[in-house]
């Protein structure tokens, strides 16, 4: 079976990809996209988050929305900001940021593949999220949002996507959050062969990050078939794919609303019965598996987990999101559905220690817990056993940028 296949990408004209580029949609709120897109008529949150351009407080997910969506990838199209490349090609995608760089593949990753669990999943979706990218998906004929991919690292393969990248890029802008992004079309007919070929004998691709659009693009492919029809390799959904070695994964945080009816004291205590706890004159951040920051009432504290505790066979239960979960959020702090009690909140890493202590201090949350990264290893340990990971275990950085390369759905 074939895992990536080329295809004729919709990218900015020469000279526009630093009007066009924006940050992935989900990463902002509403407040923040109408303030992003001021000034900026041709910036792609027009696209991915239309509601910009309608009254405020409509509703994100009203078919006015997605008709908004549609009428504005058109009139990007006609106005030439955007253009279909002539020929199927891949793109070797860079991203920059401070000393960590990364250097992946855009191509069309297989629906079948994906149906049949070869590209494999770590999270479960939420219905609403899955839905609206459906929705979008069948809005503007076309995949907009990538999804991001993780292979094994190949030799050969990282070897072929440096040499293609030695060269000038086509798009080389920085974002204002100083991340830089540079981008290569190949065309050369046996680079991309040999990028197919390889790809295709890799185990399996992973999903780091975009499992709603994933699922939402093999929903699509499965409605526009015959009845008779199964899932195709010629169907493929938008990707960006790293080799797991490049990944940088940053911290993804907790903070809960109250102690469950405890006072700190009581609080401290019941936390001893299962990790050492020891004050700390200076904001936490954990350097190992197992051991845990937490700022309570204006302090910060080391916590370590007793290793009597920690399952060394179980990929899911042995991670440090599910540790503290087991072990304090849920029999301490009575939240046992993190996924749904709105209790608990969760802070990416990239805000930093100060973003934590910061919900405490001004008395929004009661106490913040700072977690040591999920580690690659770790989440395609979890694919491979075909488990599920914890919600918020893993907050990649760099994003990569909406708008650069979207794939047009007349592909099959």
């Amino acid at each position: 079976m074939t895992l990536i296949k080329p295809f004729a990408g919709l990218r900015p004209a020469t000279g526009r990809a630093g009007d066009v580029a924006a940050p992935p949609y989900d990463v902002m709120n509403a407040a923040e996209a109408r303030q992003m897109v001021e000034g900026r008529p041709w910036s792609f949150l027009h696209i991915s988050r239309p509601e910009v351009d309608l009254p405020l407080g409509t509703d994100p997910y009203a078919p006015e929305v997605y008709a908004k969506a549609r009428q504005n990838l058109e009139r990007m199209i006609e106005a030439q900001v955007l253009i279909r490349d002539p020929s199927p090609s891949y793109y070797v995608y860079r991203l920059t940021m401070g000393d960590h760089r990364q250097t992946g593949l855009v191509g069309a990753a297989s629906i079948a593949a994906y149906d049949r669990n070869r590209i494999k999943k770590h999270e479960l979706t939420r219905p609403v999220k899955e839905d609206d990218r459906v929705r979008q998906i069948e809005a503007l004929d076309a995949q907009t949002g990538p999804v991001f991919l993780v292979y094994r690292a190949h030799a050969e393969v990282d070897a072929r996507l440096a040499h293609i990248s030695g060269g000038v890029p086509d798009v080389d802008i920085t974002a204002p959050n100083g991340v830089r992004h540079e981008l290569w079309c190949i065309t050369d007919a046996q680079d991309i062969d040999f990028l197919t070929q390889a790809f295709s004998a890799l185990d399996a691709l992973y999903v780091a990050d975009g499992h709603h659009r994933s699922a939402a693009a093999s929903r699509v492919a499965a409605r526009r078939r015959q009845p008779s029809q199964s899932s195709s390799q010629d169907e493929g959904f938008l990707a960006v794919i790293f080799p797991h070695d490049q990944m940088q994964i940053l911290d993804y945080n907790r903070v809960v609303r109250d102690l469950n009816g405890q006072d700190p004291a009581a609080f401290l205590e019941r936390i001893r019965s299962s990790f050492n706890v020891a004050p700390s004159d200076e904001p936490l951040k954990p350097s190992a598996p197992a051991e845990y920051g937490m700022y309570l009432e204006g302090q910060w504290y080391q916590l370590t987990l007793d290793p009597q505790l920690i399952p060394r066979d179980d990929p899911v239960a042995r991670l440090d999101v599910s540790l503290l979960q087991d072990h304090l959020i849920k029999p301490i702090l009575g939240i046992s559905d993190p996924r749904r009690d709105d209790r608990i909140d969760f802070v990416g890493g990239i805000r930093g220690l100060a973003g934590l202590a910061e919900r405490v201090d001004s008395g929004e949350m009661a106490v913040a817990f700072s977690l040591y990264p999920t580690g690659m290893e770790d989440l395609m340990a979890v694919a491979d056993a075909g488990e599920v990971m914890p919600p918020k275990s893993t907050w990649f950085e760099p994003k990569l940028a909406d708008g650069l390369v979207s794939l047009v759905l007349d592909e099959h």
